[in-house]
């Protein structure tokens, strides 16, 4: 590859699940090559403060997602999407990108589209199991579509699939506590069976409703609780809690690497960035996928773990009624729990930042 300086538009963001993939490919793309790396987000999300604070400058579109519930209100969004469309061709325009990189998200569907146009090659990501619409229409033009699970040729052209996995964020692996260290740490003994719940994250009320009305036989079983609330949820938790030994209730876990070591097994959300941490980390786990979510690619997602015996499916609509008895159940069952861990770890992708790299040299060295 010649020694030039390469410029790449990365695009993507809404959530965590795209913005952590995001920002892993970029750093790794910092330490391979000189390059300039440029973001485009949706404005007002929440990858308008991340990405700047990764050291990453980030242009903001005014796209919005489809309301499938209202159809008149898409009248907005359409009007955005055009709006979008045309700061996308400028963004194109003016910064000349030798790639353009999609994660996913509601802005990277014109980003993409521009970049297309304007002839500049595209690499798409495609995190979850059930490829969504955007990917699939942009796929046609696309370089390579890197994939994190498989038979996904049921939407893309076989020939430019990649499986690379999803890239997670790296301070997960690094330096981690034991599981004992890593309890003490959250001020719980660390010798007992924890159970990290994972109910902070967008979307996920029916978590901690669920949570809410199991804690009391949680801890009855002898079990101990980190639980991750958001901060909307966090006063109706701390009620619940109250008298209760055992259990640390918090709105936002800044030490993950720390909560999923103390984890004997962990409830969460079916989104792919979680799931792909969960199994490079072969963690046991209960998924409670989100129905509010694009052709419900969370349940999809889930199955595809729970097929394998990788992971436990509780659907959204029963995990009031279910959530608290399947945990004290697998809970004590350390056979079923070393099994699923073994499952869950067997499907890991390890280094998939650089996997993508890889694909994104190739085809601007072409």
């Amino acid at each position: 590859m010649n020694r030039k300086k390469y410029k790449i538009l990365i695009s993507g963001g809404g959530t965590g699940g795209h913005i952590f993939p995001a920002l892993s490919i970029a750093n790794a793309l910092k330490g391979r090559i000189d390059c300039d790396i440029l973001f485009v987000g949706a404005e007002n999300r929440m990858e308008m403060e991340r990405v700047p604070d990764a050291g990453y400058k980030i242009v903001g579109l005014p796209v919005a997602g489809f309301n499938r519930k209202n159809l008149l209100k898409n009248i907005s969004v359409l009007l955005k999407l055009r709006k979008s469309l045309k700061m996308a061709r400028k963004i194109v325009k003016d910064f000349r990108p030798d790639i353009a990189v999609g994660v996913g998200g509601y802005c990277s569907g014109p980003t993409l589209k521009a970049a297309q146009r304007a002839g500049v090659p595209t690499l798409l990501q495609e995190q979850n199991s059930y490829a969504g619409v955007t990917n699939k229409l942009l796929a046609k033009k696309a370089k390579k579509i890197c994939v994190a699970y498989p038979e996904m040729e049921r939407f893309f052209p076989a020939d430019r699939i990649v499986e690379t996995g999803n890239p997670v964020r790296k301070n997960l692996l690094c330096g981690v506590r034991t599981p004992k260290e890593a309890r003490e740490s959250f001020g719980l003994d660390g010798n007992r069976k924890t159970i990290l719940v994972i109910g902070g994250s967008l979307g996920a009320l029916t978590v901690n409703r669920s949570l809410e009305k199991g804690i009391r036989d949680l801890t009855a079983s002898g079990l101990q609780v980190i639980w991750q609330t958001g901060k909307s949820f966090l006063p109706k938790a701390k009620e619940a809690v109250k008298g209760l030994k055992g259990v640390v209730v918090t709105p936002f876990v800044s030490d993950m690497a720390s909560a999923y070591s103390a984890a004997t097994l962990v409830v969460s959300r079916a989104g792919a960035g979680s799931i792909s941490e969960l199994e490079l980390l072969g963690k046991p786990v209960i998924l409670v996928p989100s129905p509010n979510v694009a052709e419900d690619h969370q349940t999809k997602n889930a199955k595809a773990l729970a097929n394998k015996g990788a992971a436990i499916l509780i659907p959204d609509a029963e995990a009031a009624d279910r959530l608290a008895d399947e945990i004290i159940r697998l809970a004590s069952d350390n056979d079923r729990l070393s099994e699923m861990g073994k499952n869950i770890k067997a499907l890991a992708y390890e280094k998939s930042d650089e996997k993508i790299v890889d694909e994104i040299l190739k085809i601007i060295s072409d």
